[in-house]
């Protein structure tokens, strides 16, 4: 029994060998500026044109801005993080790649499945953004028609078929299918249009704020519901509750590590065009917001269209056509860059052998995943058919989050991996007490093995037990829990998270890769950190939509992914 039970276990943690990977059969053609226009494109669209107004109103008021750093910052870190990544094994999904090498098949798989989910949820959301967007611009037309001729009387789904959403999807799915190249033209110049708009905006509108709208007294606030005024309206506890909201503007700058494979010189292309990407987002997010909430009070913003609506309350018509021209060249742009990688990652999978072969097929003119794309494309149409735009934002936001901190887990893991002869030396000697206490403080062994890596393991597993503790904790944060045991857990957890970080960084690394986070572990550990507190602020519903698609992805695997898989047992 004990023996079954360790080979199954060598089954399912067996690990990818990357260095003998075959060429890829997909085109090599995407330049630093291309995967760049790819990251701003798939990420500049709904935090500027939906959630900005969104956040502002409901959460933060004013200072969405600084939701938006807090956001900012997060992705930053994990951008540090899917650089490295792309560089090391510039793949297509080298991302799943990267955790299948590194953490073994199940955990690659299942990272594979989430990201699957992430693409499909964030094309489908982009472009149910883009119906609401239209619908509001047109006086909710198409949504008044649709629940009219075709209501849908069910509590879990939308309440009628999006069928404009649908065939959008389609359309951009075939187009993909038929030739990356004419897409990213496409891309390019949505993606341009977009950003002039952006900066339009921004200069368009210091002729009209006011920095009152950021100081209105609570006597001036029309409603209970809108908080007490000033800069804070809705205290810190809103800023905080916005920020993991605003963090979905940032989703995307991914996709630029998972077209590695078909980059021309990943190795410098993916992290520059990942933190270029990143620092246009974020001044683009904090130019808009601060114009937003300065032309109009935060309890005044429209939460679906909030660019037109501040132009018509200003009596500028044509600057409000102008802004709606570049959110829908956004929001195609941003709907290309979310459906480009799904099925890459599909691809990837299929030709591992952890999915069905058929979609890992090469169209032998397109030189593109044809079927993968188009079977992605329906399944990502009817997600958009029928489902909210709310329920897909945080479904979206919990798989990403996942992901996020498993690539940086992962580059934690990687850093002090032990290479095959250092864990033959150790584990042919006997470590006293002693040895293994000097080691902990990294005194002993200068290279990487089997005694360090534990060592690291340890310290990851307790630190991320920690982490989790305390994100449960300050996710409660209240005047009312500032008593003593409050403050005394809060100090003591965060004692044990720097210790074992600190025991981590002690110990021996391997070589550097071409393109390395810092400060390791100490960024991807920060980066592991927010992404965590971010996850707990998500309510129970979406955890459990969440786990029903991965107990489905479970399924999948061990019926068919286990025994067709590829890979060699080490």
């Amino acid at each position: 029994m004990k023996e079954n039970f360790n080979k199954f276990l060598r089954v399912i943690f067996r690990k990818k060998s990357h260095s003998n990977q075959e060429s890829t059969k997909l085109s090599k053609m995407l330049s630093t500026f291309d995967l760049t226009v790819l990251g701003v494109g798939s990420t500049l669209g709904v935090g500027v044109y939906v959630l900005a107004g969104e956040v502002a109103k409901k959460y933060a008021g004013p200072a969405v801005v600084i939701s938006f750093l807090i956001a900012a910052i997060a992705s930053i870190f994990a951008g540090l993080c899917f650089a490295e990544v792309g560089v090391r094994m510039p793949r297509a999904g080298s991302v799943y790649e990267y955790s299948y090498v590194c953490m073994g098949e199940l955990i690659g798989f299942l990272l594979g499945w989430n990201l699957i989910l992430e693409y499909i949820i964030g094309s489908a959301s982009v472009v149910k953004g883009l119906f609401t967007y239209l619908d509001a611009l047109f006086h909710h037309v198409m949504s008044n028609f649709f629940e009219h001729h075709m209501p849908i009387n069910l509590q879990s789904l939308s309440k009628y078929p999006d069928l404009f959403s649908f065939a959008i999807t389609c359309l951009f799915s075939l187009s993909l299918a038929l030739g990356a190249k004419e897409s990213f033209m496409a891309n390019n110049i949505f993606t341009g249009l977009n950003i002039i708009v952006v900066l339009f905006v921004i200069i368009s509108g210091l002729w009209k704020v006011n920095s009152d709208n950021w100081e209105i007294p609570q006597e001036k606030v029309p409603d209970v519901k809108y908080g007490v005024g000033g800069f804070l309206p809705y205290g810190i506890s809103g800023v905080l509750k916005g920020a993991p909201t605003c963090f979905y503007g940032f989703i995307g700058f991914d996709s630029i590590a998972t077209a590695g494979e078909e980059a021309r010189f990943p190795r410098k292309s993916i992290p520059i065009a990942i933190i270029v990407s990143l620092l246009i987002i974020f001044m683009a997010y904090f130019g808009v917001s601060t114009i937003l909430t300065m032309i109009l009070p935060y309890y005044e913003q429209d939460r679906f269209a909030p660019l037109p609506y501040i132009y018509d309350k200003i009596g500028w018509t044509i600057s409000k056509y102008l802004v709606s021209i570049g959110a829908i060249c956004g929001l195609l742009s941003a709907l290309i860059g979310s459906m480009f990688p799904l099925p890459r990652i599909i691809y990837s999978m299929a030709c591992d052998g952890l999915l069905f072969s058929f979609l890992g097929e090469v169209h032998p003119k397109f030189r593109t995943p044809f079927t993968g794309t188009l079977i992605a494309g329906f399944i990502t149409g009817l997600f958009a058919t029928l489902f909210e735009l709310g329920d897909l934002f945080t479904l979206m936001a919990i798989a990403t989050l996942v992901s996020y901190s498993v690539v940086a887990i992962c580059v934690i893991i990687l850093r002090y991996e032990p290479t095959l002869e250092n864990n033959d030396v150790i584990s042919k000697r006997k470590l006293s007490c002693y040895q293994i206490c000097t080691q902990v403080l990294g005194i002993r062994f200068q290279t990487p093995n089997k005694l360090t890596f534990r060592i690291v393991s340890f310290g990851l597993c307790t630190f991320l037990i920690t982490t989790f503790i305390l994100a449960v904790i300050l996710s409660k944060l209240n005047h009312e829990y500032f008593s003593t045991p409050f403050v005394i857990s809060v100090i003591i957890l965060s004692l044990i998270i720097f210790i074992s970080l600190w025991i981590i960084s002690k110990q021996p690394k391997g070589i550097d890769p071409v393109f390395g986070v810092p400060l390791i572990p100490w960024l991807p550990g920060l980066s592991i950190m927010m992404n965590i507190y971010l996850m707990v602020l998500l309510d129970i519903s979406t955890w459990l939509r969440y786990f029903v698609w991965m107990g489905i992805g479970t399924i999948i695997y061990f019926s068919y992914g286990i025994w067709h898989s590829k890979a060699i047992s080490n």
